[in-house]
């Protein structure tokens, strides 16, 4: 089984349904490496026995964080429960990580519905199109 970098983020009225998410489908993230924004990750590790590194808060650069590693293209899939029924002061955040997400090509669920479709697709090993013949993947350096 490979190691996926799986990436957890939630608005604050979205946390609860990211923890229930994640503890129905915890036997799918075992194992993989996981990463989340400060409170959402804290509000799943006491729920479930995963081990997630957490960032700061998404407000105070969380978002920023793991946009860092989505720039590295050190994430395979983020999951981001977004509220799109309120207003995010940190919405050009937002805004930069799902453009970089887009740029690398790194899927985002930012619905219960497309996280559901991505974890079921994590759990039957269909993430294989992640380990691209070198051929496909894009040059360092080259806009």
């Amino acid at each position: 089984m490979s190691v996926f970098h799986i990436a957890f983020i939630a608005h604050d009225r979205k946390k609860d349904e990211m923890v229930n998410f994640v503890t129905a489908y915890e036997h799918v993230f075992h194992g993989h490496q996981l990463y989340s924004t400060g409170t959402t990750g804290l509000r799943i590790m006491e729920q479930t026995e995963l081990n997630i590194h957490r960032f700061m808060s998404g407000p105070l650069g969380g978002d920023q964080q793991i946009g860092a590693l989505v720039a590295q293209n050190k994430l395979d899939l983020i999951i981001f429960l977004r509220d799109p029924l309120m207003a995010q002061p940190h919405e050009p955040d937002i805004t930069a990580l799902l453009r970089i997400c887009d740029v690398q090509g790194i899927p985002v669920a930012t619905n219960i519905a497309t996280a559901e479709i991505l974890v079921k697709a994590l759990d039957r090993g269909d993430f294989a199109w992640r380990e691209l013949p070198d051929k496909y993947k894009p040059v360092e350096g080259v806009e």
